[in-house]
């Protein structure tokens, strides 16, 4: 079974159907997306697509880009540029195989059942503790060799820690990526080859952002090619400058092979597609590639820390507006600088391929991991507002402004945190209440996306606006969220005999007179309304 032949990646076409492709047919333009049974697996096929483009496309500057934009490349051709790297994507037999490591065998190692590839699948301590009370064991016990593949590359591309020498990957263990998506218009056609292609960079910039392209050794692009000890040494690591850029597409971290000889017969208990080559087992063995150094994905945003910057990854609470600014424009403040994806950044500061008259949205996605434990999955969908018809200056400008914006949110989520937990606790109350933050950014969402697609059309459009207007729309929006959520969905549903009215009525007006105030209004880069009372402030609650 040949990758690059066969028909295994599932998509779902403009009309409803399905069907499975293989990687020479993604330029069909009936494909409208993947459409695998579950979502990590459309992020794995993403990836996968993506890094089989960039590491064998022979687009040399933006013009060709755009070009094979506007016209997909034939099956043929595309045929032609994965030829040379066929041999790297067998995924059974007795030689290499795709994302296996090159010298186990299925008589050595660990075995596990197949059902182990999946990340939120209970671990050993978990069973042995008989404590798989939410995901229950022994719900997979064979794959089809479709979904096995794709189980592969997902536990690789996200691979979390895994126990004493089994290794994550290159962006530590789940990963936060986002892809460039084209805008779906009911006026223009847009196929998965437009959203895939959004995310691929011409091949000269590609390989001077890392890595070393004089390393054109098989094995230093896919490392499943040769043995582990052909890329580091005993005991050793591997950086960035050991390999070549598109390494960082094909990380292996975890050194495992499939049995392919105790297949079975029967449904796959994921797609429940028939099959006669059902896999039931796999192999694994600690001490694979351990990756060090300054690494940097294209498809990851990264922020500034002591360590220099490293990947960012989902965090409890989810993926939602706050994100937006740090994800496409960058974010740099007294509390963090964020670095946008480097496929991002490219799109955005190419004169060429920016304007290529196509809405965007950003598609963000990947695992909330706690070491081994799989919390929760997570993706978003962000509007764009065809930001990419706006001159970079005009994006400094909006980088700036909408920091201000989120800054101010998040100071008004603080307020109504701790006007909660004052009107149920005191002030000296302890515990989590993130789900005040969760809640406030939620019912916060669509005033700033609203405020944001006007903002970004008016900058297209080369008018002027009045910044501290727009602030101060945003303000009243915040104030009126903050107000609903105490009011109406948290203190104010409990029942009156089992509150404190007193404390109640003293954090309401303590958070009325914080949105109201001098620290968010500056914030916000509002100017402050002087007190004309001030000695009837001196008792409040510093705001």
């Amino acid at each position: 079974m040949n990758l690059l032949e066969e028909r295994w990646m599932p998509v779902r076409l403009h009309d409803g159907g399905r069907e499975w492709v293989a990687p020479h047919q993604l330029s069909d333009s009936r494909i409208a997306a993947f459409d695998a049974d579950r979502a990590d697996f459309n992020g794995a096929l993403a990836q996968f697509a993506i890094g089989l483009l960039q590491t064998s496309t022979p687009m040399d500057n933006a013009l060709e880009w755009r070009a094979l934009f506007n016209i997909p490349p034939s099956s043929e051709t595309l045929k032609e540029w994965f030829l040379p790297c066929k041999i790297a994507f067998e995924f059974d037999g007795n030689g290499a195989r795709f994302m296996q490591d090159f010298d186990l065998r299925v008589t050595e190692g660990e075995s596990l059942g197949i059902g182990s590839l999946l990340i939120e699948t209970p671990g050993e301590n978990t069973l042995k503790n008989n404590s798989d009370h939410f995901i229950k064991r022994g719900l997979l016990n064979q794959l089809c060799p479709c979904c096995a593949v794709l189980a592969l590359f997902t536990l690789q591309v996200n691979a979390p820690a895994g126990g004493a020498g089994h290794r994550t990957g290159l962006r530590g263990g789940g990963p936060l990526t986002t892809l460039l998506l084209a805008e779906k218009r009911p006026d223009v056609l847009r196929s998965l080859w437009h959203d895939l292609w959004l995310n691929v960079r011409e091949r000269e910039g590609f390989l001077a952002s890392g890595g070393d392209s004089t390393k054109t050794a098989p094995r230093l692009s896919f490392p499943w090619l040769a043995s582990v000890t052909e890329i580091q040494s005993e005991g050793g690591s591997v950086t960035p400058v050991q390999t070549h850029p598109a390494h960082v597409f094909w990380a292996m971290p975890r050194r495992i092979r499939l049995d392919f000889e105790a297949v079975s017969t029967g449904v796959c208990d994921l797609c429940e597609c028939d099959s006669a080559h059902l896999v039931c087992r796999y192999v694994t063995r600690n001490y694979g590639l351990n990756y060090k150094g300054p690494w940097s994905h294209p498809l990851s945003p990264y922020y500034e820390s002591k360590e220099g910057w490293l990947p960012l990854h989902p965090q409890p609470g989810g993926l939602g507006y706050r994100h937006w600014l740090g994800w496409v424009l960058g974010m740099q403040n007294e509390k963090r600088n964020v670095k946008r994806a480097e496929v991002v950044a490219q799109f955005f500061e190419s004169q060429v391929q920016r304007r290529t008259g196509v809405g965007l949205r950003l598609w963000a996605f990947g695992y909330d991991m706690d070491n081994m434990k799989a919390r929760c999955w997570y993706e978003a969908m962000m509007p764009l507002y065809a930001l990419n018809d706006c001159d970079p200056n005009l994006q400094r400008d909006l980088r700036e402004e909408i920091g201000t914006w989120l800054a101010g949110a998040d100071l008004s989520a603080r307020y109504t945190r701790d006007a909660v937990k004052d009107a149920w606790f005191g002030n000296d109350a302890r515990g989590e209440f993130s789900f005040v933050d969760a809640a406030f950014w939620s019912h916060t969402e669509p005033t700033f996306y609203e405020l944001l697609g006007e903002r970004i059309k008016a900058a297209r459009e080369g008018l002027t606006t009045d910044r501290q207007e727009i602030a101060e729309r945003w303000r009243a929006g915040l104030r009126t969220a903050a107000l609903r959520l105490f009011d109406k969905e948290l203190v104010g549903t409990g029942p009156i005999e089992r509150q404190n009215p007193a404390r109640i009525a003293k954090a309401h007006h303590q958070l009325g007179v914080n949105l109201n105030g001098p620290k968010l209004r500056t914030t916000l880069g509002l100017p402050v309304k002087v007190n004309p009372n001030p000695s009837k402030a001196k008792g409040a609650k510093a705001a």
